[in-house]
């Protein structure tokens, strides 16, 4: 689960707080909101698979290989239903900013802010979360943070193991994820561990693009 992910939280704890919360709000709104109880059923069985799962991948005894694809596949699942149950019940009326907030959500913004192409050019700090994986900051090289122009952040990134040419351009990154958070979180395979990550970000608006930042690496844990 790459993170993120834009509005999602940055951790799976934090992605599983959320869904709790979520279980409990929804179901006291469900008929209000016109979300059908086989919907609540299947996104509490959702939860309660990534909560074991996500139990497995820490314990020291169980935790392997298997039980961390588990949990990537268990949390890939539950993101994916978080993001379709927003989309049908919760970008629509009857809900009230309270409800957004109840909900972990930001309340929804109707005015229209004009923008232009981005100028600003950024680039990653990456610091330790846990196994196989980095969090990464954005951080202004050049420009003003708050620009409406810069509605998110493009992270492109490549693995390169030991012995394998690194890329020499930010065009040579091979992977990519889009974001509007200032921290993400990026999770690898199993095997990645002892590689080097590549990353180097472009400030993205719609379809205009700014130029590219600075390209940084990290040691994947």
């Amino acid at each position: 689960m790459a993170a993120t992910k834009d509005w999602l939280p940055a951790s799976r704890d934090g992605v599983l707080a959320m869904a709790k919360d979520w279980l409990s709000v929804t179901g006291t709104k469900s008929q209000d909101w016109g979300v059908p109880a086989s919907v609540l059923q299947n996104f509490d069985a959702l939860t309660t698979s990534a909560e074991s799962a996500l139990d497995a991948a820490k314990n020291e005894t169980t935790r392997t290989p298997v039980a961390t694809a588990r949990c990537r596949e268990a949390f890939d699942a539950l993101a994916d239903a978080m993001r379709d149950m927003k989309r049908r019940y919760f970008l629509k009326p009857p809900l009230a900013d309270a409800d957004y907030v109840a909900l972990g959500l930001t309340p929804r913004d109707a005015t229209h802010t004009p923008s232009g192409i981005p100028t600003a050019q950024v680039m990653v700090e990456t610091y330790l979360v846990g196994r196989h994986e980095l969090g990464v900051k954005i951080v202004y090289v050049t420009g003003r943070p708050t620009d409406p122009a810069n509605k998110g952040y493009r992270i492109w990134y490549s693995v390169v193991g030991p012995g394998e040419p690194p890329p020499v351009r930010p065009e040579d990154l091979r992977k990519s994820f889009f974001t509007q958070r200032k921290k993400d979180l990026v999770q690898f395979d199993y095997g990645d561990s002892g590689k080097t990550a590549h990353f180097a970000v472009v400030i993205e608006n719609g379809g205009k693009q700014g130029s590219w930042g600075p390209m940084v690496s990290a040691l994947i844990p």
